[in-house]
């Protein structure tokens, strides 16, 4: 059997009003990489560059990075007492499930930092639903003036001032054996706090982790690395699940047309993350398509796509992805494959979704 497995990885890309990049973009460059033969695991510390949306963004997980601004106790204190807004998630217009977790209070506030000379960099805030762990780096230094980061040689946009940055639990990054860490990547929190970018480390699901359930709670050791800046910064960042308020299903469901097979396996929601099992057969003629799913709840409105992995067993693509989850309790999701024609693209055309492979998926009315 002509088995090959491959890693989805989301590149950084910038989640502002003026440079946001649609989710059926990230989604086509997911697909792009699920197209791809099995990448090397010497993914160490030199990919994790600064870069512009496609490029190393980031976090791959063995290593990601994290930077802030500042925000005055004053600021902050006036933050806390605007109703519904007393966390900086709030603020996150791109990602409606991190959005949601600051307003229902799911965030936790921490209060861990470091200083050298007169920069420091401080963790403010954590999101962790049990697959997505998100944090909030804030950075102050007399260099960096609304998000412009002056690196002793040329004045950059703060992410692009990381050079690096590593992310372990147990001191086990994403390429150690037996990690619970599988990838990640970050944005600038945008207009309204640009000394601020977001992090998120994606954990190993169950089912694609053998070391087994993934603990309710845990410590991560962060390493950053910023241009221009002699010392790595080292902050240890405690992460609590903020919920359990999850509904799991199991629809195994299956629709086929057109050569293509399409099954819906697993539905995993949480008020954060929304997860997808999913597998794509395709026979001889149809091998060479990309497809992905889109996801749309029933108030129609299509979920950001995050990322995923995936494995590719002869014509069989089996899919793991994760979808931010949208506001409000869904009644039930649909779910539309389509086929990738241009990974760029800012829509996907009507004439792109696989007739007769859509699959509709119920949920309860209230999550247990």
């Amino acid at each position: 059997m002509d088995q090959s497995k491959f890693d989805v990885e989301l590149k950084e890309y910038k989640r502002t009003k003026d440079s946001t990049m649609s989710p059926l973009v990230r989604a086509r460059l997911d697909a792009t990489y699920a197209a791809l033969p099995e990448m090397s695991r010497e993914r160490k510390v030199q990919r994790l560059r600064k870069a512009p949306y496609v490029a190393a963004a980031a976090v791959i997980l063995g290593a990601t990075v994290f930077t802030s601004g500042f925000i005055s106790p004053v600021m902050a204190q006036s933050i806390k007492q605007i109703p519904l807004v007393g966390s900086l998630f709030s603020f996150i217009e791109a990602d409606l499930g991190l959005r949601a977790a600051g307003e229902q209070g799911l965030s936790s506030q921490v209060n861990r930092s470091i200083s050298h000379q007169d920069m420091k960099l401080e963790v403010t805030e954590t999101v962790f639903d049990g697959t997505r762990a998100v944090y909030l780096l804030n950075v102050t230094a007399p260099n960096l003036k609304d998000g412009m980061f002056d690196t002793g040689t040329e004045v950059v946009k703060l992410s692009d001032a990381i050079e690096n940055v590593t992310f372990s639990i147990d001191g086990k990054g994403q390429d150690d054996p037996g990690s619970l860490v599988t990838g990640g990547f970050f944005y600038s929190a945008g207009e309204s706090h640009p000394n601020f970018l977001v992090f998120e480390e994606i954990l190993k699901t169950s089912d694609h982790n053998s070391t087994g359930k993934i603990p309710d709670s845990f410590h991560a050791e962060v390493v950053v690395k910023l241009a221009g800046i002699d010392q790595a910064f080292k902050l240890d960042i405690p992460f609590q699940k903020a919920t359990s308020n999850t509904i799991q299903l199991k629809p195994n469901a299956i629709q086929s047309n057109d050569g293509i097979s399409f099954e819906v396996s697993e539905v995993n929601v949480t008020p954060v993350t929304t997860r997808l099992l999913y597998s794509v057969k395709l026979d001889g003629e149809t091998t060479d398509k990309s497809i992905r799913a889109a996801l749309f709840d029933d108030q129609g409105r299509q979920l950001t796509s995050l990322h995923g992995e995936g494995e590719r067993k002869d014509n069989t693509l089996i899919f793991d992805a994760r979808y931010a989850s949208a506001q409000g309790q869904p009644k039930y999701f649909i779910i539309k494959p389509f086929v990738v024609k241009d990974h760029f693209a800012e829509t996907v055309t009507d004439d792109q979704f696989i007739k007769g492979l859509e699959i509709k998926v119920d949920l309860p009315e209230k999550n247990k």
